[in-house]
């Protein structure tokens, strides 16, 4: 029993080594032919030019005149022979826009359909995220809107609080010398407004580049009257409800830009060992990733306790050290006190278990509440003193003693060599770390205590957590589903919200503080009974009277609210909320989010919160979420390495030294730059080709297959930029086959239809089906790929083809096919084309324009307000189609005989069923047309194999286990070496395939269709062996 395994180990064995023999000679035999083929080129005195079609070579008939802005484009009267994005792309979106197909009527009797678009940064330009986004949510709103839906598409443009201030300060200083405190809160504010003014509108431009078909009539900003007035409101609301409160808590503070921060915009660094960082504001690097141990020493003579620490610094601030409870080594220290090394402070030993893990350093942690998010929490468990020690600059304040005044950094060198010189200095090893550092400034976040605005956000997470799980009463859909984990993982450990910032630009915190004439300045904001919140001053001094006496001032809180609070407000605040609007009440909710899956929590789940407790429903019924971009090798894409792709380049194209020229641009150092440009060399050595708006779009959509995150190839972007050029030129050739006069039936019946018509209405019923399904589920790679597939694969290299003998001269024998197949063609073009536009509006409009319109009723202006194409039930024919596949088959089988040639042979086609028979007879000139042969002859098993004369041979091919293909070849003497090899890669191929077919297990493991194919495999190889014993040195030579 156990030598049939054995046998069979051995067998692999020697099939690998043969593999790996011939592998080698193939290897060499390649070598030596590129050695000869370079040496040809390198004494070629002449070499042929690429043939590069070029628009001024077109002839001027077939250029478009030009077109009044906003006028429906005027078109030449001939067509290119080429494609051109930027003149194809010209004139269509300016139209669309004028013609009011992108608004959308609070008062339809249509089924509403409601996108929000995310909005983009006012500071922003379109990057390549932006595209993906637009891509995505155009091609589902125009599939929509083609669909009978009432769509509308939102746009909308956020002020990006930090990052907008920050780019008005820089300008400031570049061009003036001047900081915003040198020309005061108003006055920066109004710099602002002007810069927003001048560039703010500037990605909405970009947008329409790219054929976003956004409902512009609606556009809106999240700090003009209405969305500032929504955010009041909201605020006040919320206050009401117990839902938002004031608190004095640990939040991300940058030192630099003087404001606390949100998580997203921490990014940490993954820290080994001990590393050396450049830290803005120091002129030295600064050392991280260093854990420094030193003693406390103990009251009573108990000697000192050991704490270790990976910023010693904080230790001025340090108002506990904690111990495990059942941690014996410190029983004796419960209750007891340490001695602070610079103050004398007593420093008390408690006892936590839910921090202190016992095995980890010393077993004793030093508690810092006032910089620690965990030492925070030990400090309410524990009612302990909360010591802040650093001003907002990030220095040392009057807490630090000795060390006052010094910023952060340099105090963590100096407390290191004081506590060495007092002897309490123990040790400093490599530890890692995460080191959070902010987005905007790259300055390291130091965890700071701040009075606060806070929202309460248990209740409202959990409402938005069973919207999205509860599985009786689901409102919210996640897709891809893979992200609900996500969801239920951020949303049941909610922690309640910080909204507040220490900026100018951004919403005012609607709050005001009663300040009476006796208070001091710096506890402005302490006592929380003080605080007044309202819509606005008049009504907060209205609140303020009937609750205070006295004489009194109210301030205004001089924070102003994180971006996210109003961005969380935008499906509601967009539709005109809290006024009960028209749009509010036929939009809301919205039917769909799509965004990026790195702000789910920051952004999609905090919608989903206030727009339930808000607006009394979810803001959205379906959230899908996108991958993230990459470049083509994967790395996430950064101005640092040179891989960031501008849209506007990909559209538009560009050569090196462009792209080289918007690195100098940036704010990169030399030794960036230099790095960057190799990337470029690398990547785009002859810069980025002129691929247009649809050929980007095309690719974007084709990538969400990859949920996570997309590597980026411009190759395959430039690929659907040829295929829009093969789309243009089986457009014109139809064209010039239907005439200047052909008038489009109304009905057509394709029962009398020839057989290559009555397949390509088939299978573009089947098109479709797949497309509307693919879309409805959100699976849009699915369906750029369904739509591709019969333009590429079925109309353009089969039917198309097929199609060519009824017009090639005037047979009167070919007249009714010729009128069936005008007539189908058209269909086809119409169909194909509607279908296709949502991916691909530009080209689309601009090909449907010049189809011929039916006579019978009059026809929609623009492409893209006509009806997407539904299944027409009669159009389905499975036999048909079952027929085109065997065809297909035999003349695939029939065309890799022949390799490269053009030329035209004669084939036998050899059947060993008579079914199999009747139907090739019938596509027999199908078959002859499709595979390029002078002849076909169609016979049976028991007819014989064809004979060799003289002068020609044959090379045979198995289709399946029923047919033979032999394809009639000029008959050459065969070298016996070619013939000995190819016998031994056959025989190895077969053995091969024979060992993994016998394996265990094979059956039970391998679905049915892989394994009836590597049957058809075994039984192909079997007849190519035959074939060559056979024909011995008859053979046609490799």
């Amino acid at each position: 029993m156990e030598e049939e395994p054995n046998l069979m180990k051995k067998k692999k064995k020697e099939a690998k080594a043969k593999e790996k023999e011939l592998k080698k000679k193939k290897a060499l035999e390649k070598a030596i032919k590129l050695q000869e083929q370079q040496a040809c080129a390198s004494t070629s005195k002449t070499s042929k030019k690429k043939n590069v079609r070029l628009w001024d070579d077109e002839d001027e008939n077939a250029k478009d005149p030009g077109t009044p802005f906003g006028e429906k484009k005027r078109m030449a009267s001939q067509m290119t022979t080429g494609y051109y994005p930027k003149a194809v792309e010209k004139s269509w979106y300016e139209w669309w826009e004028k013609m009011g197909f992108f608004s959308a009527e609070s008062n339809s009797s249509k089924p509403p359909f409601v996108i929000v678009l995310p909005p983009p940064n006012v500071t922003g330009t379109l990057h390549i995220g932006h595209a993906l986004t637009a891509a995505i949510e155009d091609t589902i709103i125009r599939w929509r809107r083609m669909s009978g839906y009432n769509a509308m598409w939102l746009p909308g443009m956020d002020h990006a609080g930090i990052a907008t201030q920050v780019v008005v300060e820089k300008k400031l200083m570049s061009e003036k010398k001047i900081t915003r405190h040198d020309i005061g809160r108003d006055a920066f504010v109004a710099e602002v407004w002007n810069w927003k003014l001048k560039h703010g509108s500037t990605i909405l431009q970009q947008l329409r580049r790219l054929g976003a078909s956004l409902d512009w009539s609606r556009e809106c900003f999240t700090m003009d009257e209405k969305r500032s007035s929504a955010v009041a409101e909201a605020f006040v609301r919320l206050h009401k409800q117990g839902l938002l409160y004031r608190d004095n808590r640990i939040v991300n503070w940058d030192c630099g830009l003087l404001t606390a921060i949100s998580d997203i915009e921490v990014d940490y660094i993954d820290i080994r060992e001990r590393t050396l960082l450049r830290v803005p504001g120091y002129e030295n690097p600064v050392e991280f990733g260093v854990l420094t141990s030193f003693a406390y020493p103990m009251e009573e003579e108990l000697g000192e306790i050991v704490v270790a620490t990976t910023r010693v610094e904080t230790i001025l601030g340090d108002t506990a050290i904690a111990v495990h409870p059942n941690d014996e080594r410190y029983r004796h220290l419960h209750g007891k006190h340490a001695i602070h090394p610079f103050n004398g402070r007593r420093i008390p030993i408690i006892c936590d278990e839910i921090l202190v893990d016992p095995a980890f350093g010393t077993g004793a942690v030093k508690i810092t509440p006032a910089h620690d998010p965990n030492d925070f929490n030990v400090g309410k468990r524990h009612n302990l003193e909360f010591i802040n020690i650093f001003t907002d600059e990030g220095k040392i304040n009057q807490e630090g003693g000795e060390f006052a005044g010094m910023p952060r950094f340099q105090a963590r060198e100096a407390v290191t060599e004081a506590l060495k010189k007092k002897g309490l200095f123990k040790e400093a090893t490599n530890n890692e770390m995460r080191l959070g550092i902010c987005s905007r400034s790259k300055d390291v976040v130091e965890p700071k205590i701040k009075p606060q605005w806070y929202v309460k956000c248990s209740g409202m997470g959990k409402q938005a957590l069973d919207a999205a799980v509860d599985s009786e009463n689901r409102k919210l859909e996640i897709i891809p589903r893979q992200y609900t984990a996500e969801w239920e993982r951020w949303l049941e450990n909610i922690r309640d919200w910080c909204i507040s910032r220490q900026l100018w630009w951004g919403h005012r915190v609607p709050a005001w503080y009663v300040v009476y004439e006796s208070d001091k300045a710096e506890d402005f904001g302490v006592l929380d009974d003080r605080w007044v919140v309202a819509r606005n001053e008049e009504e907060a001094r209205a609140q303020a009277s009937g609750r205070y006496e006295g004489n009194f001032q109210l301030i205004q809180d001089p924070d102003v609210l994180d971006t996210w609070f109003s961005s969380a407000l935008f499906p509601l605040s967009v539709l005109g909320w809290p006024e009960d609007t028209e749009d509010l009440k036929a939009f809301y909710p919205t039917s769909l989010l799509e965004t990026g899956h790195d702000i789910l929590f920051f952004w999609v789940a905090r919608m989903v919160m206030l727009g339930m407790t808000l607006g009394g429903d979810v803001p959205f019924t379906k959230v899908y979420l996108h991958p993230m971009i990459r470049d083509a090798h994967g790395r996430k894409m950064s101005k640092s390495l040179g891989n960031v792709i501008d849209p506007l380049d990909v559209i538009n194209g560009v050569e090196l030294e462009g792209l080289q020229k918007k690195l100098l641009e940036g704010n990169l150092d030399a030794k960036e730059v230099a790095v960057s440009e190799e990337g470029l060399k690398k990547d785009f050595p002859k810069g980025i080709m002129e691929c247009g708006a649809d050929a980007l779009r095309f690719a974007l959509v084709s990538y969400t297959a990859q949920h996570d995150k997309i590597n980026l190839d411009i190759k395959r972007v430039e690929g659907y930029k040829n295929w829009c050029n093969k789309l243009w030129n089986v457009v014109r050739f139809s064209l010039s086959i239907l005439g200047n006069d052909y008038v489009p039936p109304s009905t057509v019946n394709p029962d009398v239809f020839p057989f290559s018509c009555q397949w390509i209405l088939s299978v573009l019923n089947k098109a479709i089906s797949k497309t509307v399904l693919s879309l409805e589920s959100y699976e849009l790679s699915d369906a750029a790929t369904a739509v591709h597939a019969w333009w590429q694969y079925q109309l353009c290299d089969v039917f198309v083809e097929a199609i060519k003998p009824y017009f090639s001269g005037n047979d009167p024998k070919f007249a009714s096919e010729r009128g069936c197949a005008q007539d189908t063609l058209w269909l086809c073009l119409d169909n194909g084309l509607r279908l296709l536009h949502p991916f691909m509006p530009f080209v689309t409009e601009e090909l449907w324009q010049r189809l011929p319109s039916s006579g019978d009723h009059k026809r929609e202006t623009s492409i893209m307000i006509c009806e997407y194409p539904s299944i027409i039930e009669c159009w389905t024919n499975e036999k048909v189609e079952s027929e085109m596949n065997l065809t297909e088959s035999i003349v695939q089988s029939l065309r890799s005989l022949a390799k490269e040639s053009h030329e035209r042979r004669s084939a036998i086609v050899i059947c060993r069923t008579i079914s199999d028979w009747k139907i090739i007879c019938s596509h027999q000139r199908e078959i002859e047309t499709l595979a390029h042969l002078s002849s076909l002859t169609v016979m049976n098993e028991e007819d014989g194999f064809p004979t060799p004369t003289e002068s020609d041979g044959y090379v045979m091919s198995t289709v399946n286990k029923n047919i033979l293909v032999f394809l009639n070849v000029p008959r050459v003497k065969a070298d016996p070496e070619t013939i000995r090899e190819k016998m031994e890669r056959l025989t190895l191929e077969r053995e091969k395939l024979w060992l993994m077919i016998n394996s265990p297990g094979y059956k039970e493991k391998t679905n049915e269709k892989i394994q009836q194919a590597n049957t058809d495999k075994l039984q192909s190889l079997d007849g190519e062996i035959m074939s060559l014993e056979r024909d011995g040195n008859n053979l046609l030579g490799d």
